[in-house]
């Protein structure tokens, strides 16, 4: 069976595991896949609304992008030090979408970011230093 160039690359896109960075510790929340070289990323205000439909924006983001949660092998969350009920936020919601999709979650600490870049958080994930058990998020009073 052959398909068009443009369906052969849709099904390989598909096939080609996926990492998302989500960040809700600080100012803004932030969602960024990473797919080889590119990134696409969206972000918001960091507030009670938003925080509220967390999972809504979470999913817009990613059907805006045509990837679900199949594809992402990885899942990197900020664990703090930031706010509070946002981290809390993202960690339950990334911990019960991991309960039916299987992703690996590692959590990185706001120190690891320097103005929403995450190269030193990548770093960490590719030497293994990454935290793989999210217990003990760190809140700001």
């Amino acid at each position: 069976m052959k398909f068009s160039s443009a369906k052969a690359d849709l099904i390989m896109k598909k096939k080609i595991k996926k990492n998302l960075i989500i960040d809700a510790a600080n100012e803004r929340i932030i969602f960024k896949i990473i797919d080889n070289n590119k990134t696409y990323t969206n972000d918001y205000e960091n507030s009670r609304k938003n925080f509220d439909k967390f999972a809504v924006l979470l999913f817009k983001f990613l059907d805006k992008k045509m990837i679900g949660f199949d594809i992402v092998d990885k899942v990197l969350v900020n664990l703090g030090p930031g706010k509070f009920s946002s981290i809390r936020t993202s960690i339950s919601t990334l911990k019960a979408l991991n309960l039916i999709y299987k992703f690996k979650l590692y959590g990185f600490s706001s120190k690891e970011v320097e103005k929403y870049d995450y190269s030193k958080v990548l770093e960490s994930l590719k030497k293994g230093k990454l935290i793989k058990k999210l217990i003990k998020p760190l809140y700001m009073s």
